[in-house]
């Protein structure tokens, strides 16, 4: 499975130019992430490439993932110069607190333009974050249909569009393709998983087997009280077979149509129909 799904683009590289060139033009940096894998949907490049400047890190789709678990990764990743919120950006949650903290980060450069006579300040904010972890859902919240894009004006590149919003800030879209270095299986899984790589180049059946094994670690009554299992077996592709007899996914000569099962599974995991799950703890 891992090295299935390790691919490094070659577009990264240009990618990587491109947001150490805008850093210069930014007051401070927003990275999302998936809260239900805070650490694999992070771009270890990320920390290197934004070294000192401020940093809220958005814990998205915080909905899905335990709050106890969100909670604890909050403590864990707000230190220094940098703040982490948990947030659903679809919905909204959360993002009334990215202006205070951002105010905290800045106030010393915003007490300094202050003491130049300088008024109405606003901030500019770089967006970064891996494919598929929402951020096109938090810039359109936060623009809330007030998208400027002022890419065709002469002399202004379509990749430093600048994004304002009412509460002055202003953001800079990043191309979502700063893809993890996919070391550790788990990494790769996880974004799997959640729909951060694309099914059609998975194995889908092996990854819902990777899901129920991952379940029957930790959440094993989430798995019974989902699909009606009054125990579970020892191997996840025995509680497969039985997920797929209590849902009807029996074919021709009594065998379990596993791709079916498979697909509705990671379904209903995606959705957030077994309850909240965090499969990372800091």
């Amino acid at each position: 499975m891992a090295n299935q799904i390790n691919w490094f683009p070659g577009h990264m590289a240009k990618t990587r130019r491109e947001i150490k060139e805008n850093l210069k033009l930014v007051d401070a940096v927003i990275e999302i992430r998936d809260s239900r894998i805070v650490k694999s949907s992070m771009n270890p490049e990320i920390n290197e490439i934004c070294k000192d400047k401020p940093r809220i890190i958005l814990l998205n789709k915080c909905d899905l993932s335990e709050e106890k678990v969100t909670k604890a990764w909050i403590n864990n990743l707000s230190k220094g110069t940098v703040r982490a919120i948990a947030v659903n950006s679809l919905k909204g949650i959360g993002l009334n607190y990215i202006k205070p903290e951002l105010d905290k980060l800045l106030s010393e450069k915003m007490e300094r333009l202050k003491n130049k006579g300088v008024v109405n300040v606003v901030t500019r904010v770089m967006v970064v974050g891996i494919p598929n972890v929402g951020k096109s859902s938090f810039i359109n919240k936060m623009a809330k249909n007030n998208i400027a894009k002022i890419g065709d004006k002469p002399g202004v590149t379509k990749s430093k569009q600048w994004i304002k919003t009412k509460i002055g800030i202003e953001l800079m879209d990043t191309p979502g393709v700063l893809w993890p270095k996919f070391e550790e299986e788990e990494v790769g899984l996880n974004l799997a998983f959640t729909g951060a790589i694309k099914d059609e180049i998975m194995d889908v059946e092996e990854l819902a087997l990777k899901l129920i094994e991952r379940l029957m670690e930790y959440y094993p009554n989430r798995l019974k009280d989902r699909y009606k299992l009054t125990e579970l077996l020892e191997t996840a592709i025995e509680n497969m077979d039985k997920i797929g007899v209590k849902r009807g996914a029996v074919i021709s000569g009594g065998n379990i149509d596993y791709n079916r099962i498979a697909v509705m599974l990671l379904d209903e995991f995606r959705g957030g129909k077994l309850g909240p799950i965090s499969l990372e703890r800091p």
